[in-house]
């Protein structure tokens, strides 16, 4: 196939656009590939859908080759099936009525359509199922950025998998999983599968695929020796060892008034931050105010707070702290709190400065146990500097996209839409179900961030718009289209530039758009019949007669 540009919408640029920070933002706009019709809102223009087009084959290559039937489910969703779910009230969940009043929703994901079809689902002989299909998503993102990395609408594969128990679950999951990695393997993109949080989506496992780039919205934490990988939200660590002062046989109370900082308060007590506490008061739905409490030289991870709880809790409000504490913020701690305490892990062990629960106070010598109860948890961000809970090694901390996400997600779903089968003994069983998405666009950034130079993008071959360029020089207009039929008819689909346009022009839009193979007729071709053949990742050329052109390996 040759297409020419002449004819073609490729709207190219010379300049970053001035919002632009991610690699893959500034060049999917400059290549022609994508313009932004509104904030997280994106055009695919005719070059961006085709790389789109080339995800979503290869996602559908290997989603068949483990026996997942496509469909296809409506954008539009009855909100009762949500509020079924118990995940109509998520924030970022966009809600219409029609214009008989009833409510409707543009979903995030589509676990509840998908388990409605399940419940369709009659006998232990019909599973396991395995179902996904390709659609829009909406999502009401407070704060798009980084081009196609965090928008507010998008398309992504979702599948689902539907067993009779959990060890049927275990092995669908695993199929997934390693289709996962073919995927990300076909697509040029180095992506490490990791521990981690499952969010509003819910169930007791999950894996991310995060992609390691210049910009995005994750964390990646690995190992130095290897042997280990988390999404920083759940990561784990062994911190350094707090300098403890001497042990106190009764907490001490001392005087703090205008002291609002960890680091103040351990420069005016002459203690290691690390030797002190931060109380972070949350609320539950209920009302209920719950006590998190970390290391002063730590931050506390909500995501994992969210798992340690089990339920939605927000921060406390001045007001909500002052009536659970009897003091400001600033001066809170556990000794005397009456409520749950939910203690970092690093808390379990030693002495530690406490708020007193009195305006402008604190306390020495807090220790677990002896001064208050304390259920422990993994609540903290892992700091640089931190080693790793295998094997002691060093660990480092890379940006990264999530470019896909799986879920064991039990019976959260199947069980409130009534997802149920007969099984041998003639039983009735609630269907046992997994959720697998893999964000189409994310996967076009990603490979943009790992894949480009300071002239353009550079794409993984399976997701080049087209697999060569041909770039015709005044003259050579002929040998040109000579060349891009002679690729044409080896199976190449062929980009020939032939627009009215100066040489570095063509040459800087054909480094920008990144086919892998560029191939240039000039004067020189009209005496010698032959082509200059650039190869866009190594720079290397060659020059090759216009009829081996089709035997060049691809």
């Amino acid at each position: 196939m040759i297409a020419r540009a002449s004819q073609l919408f490729l709207p190219t640029l010379r300049d970053d656009p001035a919002d632009a920070e991610a690699a893959s933002h500034k060049l999917l706009v400059r290549g022609g590939f994508i313009r932004q019709v509104s904030a997280g809102l994106w055009t695919f223009l005719p070059l961006g859908w085709r790389v789109h087009r080339k995800v979503e084959q290869i996602i559908r290559d290997e989603m068949d080759a483990i026996g997942s039937q496509e469909m296809y489910a409506p954008v539009l969703t009855p909100a009762e099936l949500w509020q079924k779910t118990g995940r109509y009230g998520i924030p970022e969940l966009f809600k219409l009525k029609d214009r008989s009043g009833r409510d409707f929703i543009l979903p995030l994901s589509h676990e509840e359509t998908f388990t409605f079809h399940g419940a369709e689902l009659q006998s232990y002989k019909q599973l396991p199922q395995l179902w996904y299909h390709m659609q829009t998503k909406d999502r009401d993102e407070p704060r798009p950025s980084g081009g196609l990395i965090r928008v507010r609408e998008f398309v992504m594969k979702d599948s689902y998998s539907f067993d009779l128990d959990e060890a049927g679950l275990d092995q669908s999951f695993e199929l997934n999983r390693e289709a996962y990695i073919r995927i990300f393997e076909r697509c040029g993109i180095e992506a490490f599968a990791v521990q981690a949080e499952s969010g509003v989506m819910g169930g007791n496992e999950s894996r991310d695929f995060l992609a390691p780039s210049g910009s995005g919205g994750n964390t990646l934490v690995t190992c130095e020796n290897g042997d280990y990988a988390a999404d920083l939200e759940i990561a784990q660590a062994i911190p350094r060892a707090p300098d403890f002062p001497p042990p106190l046989e009764a907490p001490e109370e001392v005087e703090t008034q205008g002291v609002t900082t960890i680091e103040a308060l351990a420069a005016l007590l002459e203690v290691d931050e690390a030797a002190t506490s931060k109380a972070m008061p949350h609320t539950k739905a209920d009302g209920t105010v719950i006590l998190a409490l970390v290391r002063g030289d730590d931050r506390l991870e909500e995501a994992k707070l969210l798992a340690a709880v089990g339920a939605e809790v927000r921060p406390s409000t001045e007001d909500e702290i002052r009536a659970a504490f009897g003091a400001d913020p600033g001066s809170l701690g556990p000794v005397g709190f009456k409520g749950e305490v939910i203690a970092d892990e690093t808390l379990r062990d030693g002495q530690f400065v406490a708020g007193a629960n009195r305006t402008g106070r604190h306390l020495k010598g807090v220790e677990q146990g002896r001064d208050f109860d304390a259920r422990f948890a993994d609540l903290r961000v892992l700091n640089e500097g931190d080693r790793c809970p295998i094997c002691g090694g060093a660990l480092h901390f890379q940006t990264a996209i999530e470019v896909g996400h799986i879920f064991k997600l039990g019976t959260k779903y199947s069980e409130p839409l009534g997802a149920r089968v007969v099984d041998e003994d003639g039983k009735e069983r609630t269907i046992v179900m997994g959720s697998y998405g893999i964000g189409l666009g994310r996967v076009m950034a990603a490979a943009v961030e790992q894949h480009h130079d300071e002239n353009g993008i550079i794409w993984p071959r399976e997701l080049a718009p087209y697999d060569a360029h041909v770039v015709a020089l005044p003259g050579a207009e002929a040998v040109a289209l000579q060349a891009a039929e002679a690729l044409s008819a080896a199976g190449y689909d062929v980009l020939l530039d032939d627009r009215d346009a100066r040489a570095g022009e063509k040459f800087a839009d054909a480094d920008l758009i990144g086919c892998p193979i560029r191939v240039t007729a000039g004067k020189k071709s009209l005496e010698d019949g032959k082509v200059d053949v650039r190869d866009r990742t190594s720079g290397d050329e060659e020059r090759l007669a216009v009829a081996d052109l089709g035997k060049r390996a691809s």
